[in-house]
């Protein structure tokens, strides 16, 4: 990836980090934290574990995912978490870019298999690239430790150093996650982009509502 401009440091529609809602919560989360690392490392543990994963709570509503709305769910995907983080970095005044990359789930329940068209591939999964320390360090904020704790799976943890992703084995040493395609870096997110290759990928049963939040993101 390229070094960042001022681009990286501004709002967007979605990562709209001028938000109050989302410098709010920025300053509470970064508070007597001195340093760009330091800020982001509890920028990502606020994100990753004050909103429980939910893997069943995709919608179409544009307002839905940006940043100023996700800060106040309770539960919600890996991709408006990634909008959270990015918006609340830039708001921290941390350079940050929201990237996708498909992911291939080893162990998918047949529940979510079942919503996701029987696909074992999550496209367009959601991260985010913060640039710390003269380069740029990719993060997904995902799953939270107390469903990862659940499980009996390492919650993915961040150091301010080194890239924090998704989690290549589960808790017994099997194949858990493989990342097969990266989409790249944004300055904000494609949502309709986004959407039409849900729709062509997985149908319209992933949009279906009436699941509980954190039920079958990991499976036994």
């Amino acid at each position: 990836m390229s070094r960042p401009t001022d681009q990286d440091l501004e709002p967007g529609w979605f990562t709209d980090a001028g938000a109050p809602e989302v410098r709010a919560f920025a300053a509470r989360v970064t508070a007597g934290r001195d340093g760009p690392r330091e800020r982001a490392v509890a920028l990502f543990d606020a994100v990753r574990d004050g909103i429980w994963y939910d893997p069943f709570g995709i919608v179409t509503d544009p307002d839905a995912y940006r940043a100023s709305r996700v800060v106040a769910r309770s539960s919600n995907w890996c991709v408006p978490k990634a909008v959270l983080l990015t918006a609340a970095a830039r708001a921290s005044g941390i350079p940050a870019r929201l990237g996708f990359a498909d992911v291939r789930n080893h162990l998918t329940t047949p529940r979510l298999r079942e919503r996701m068209g029987g696909a074992e591939l999550f496209v367009w999964h959601g991260y985010t690239a913060l640039w710390l320390d003269e380069r740029w360090v990719k993060v997904t904020p995902a799953f939270n430790a107390e469903l990862c704790a659940r499980f009996g799976v390492a919650p993915i943890a961040f150091d301010g150093v080194h890239d924090a992703l998704l989690h290549e084995f589960d808790g017994t040493g099997a194949r858990y996650m493989t990342y097969e395609h990266d989409r790249g870096t944004f300055h904000d997110l494609p949502l309709d982009d986004v959407v039409a290759t849900f729709r062509a990928t997985y149908g319209e049963g992933l949009f279906a509502a009436g699941a509980t939040a954190g039920e079958d993101a990991f499976t036994r």
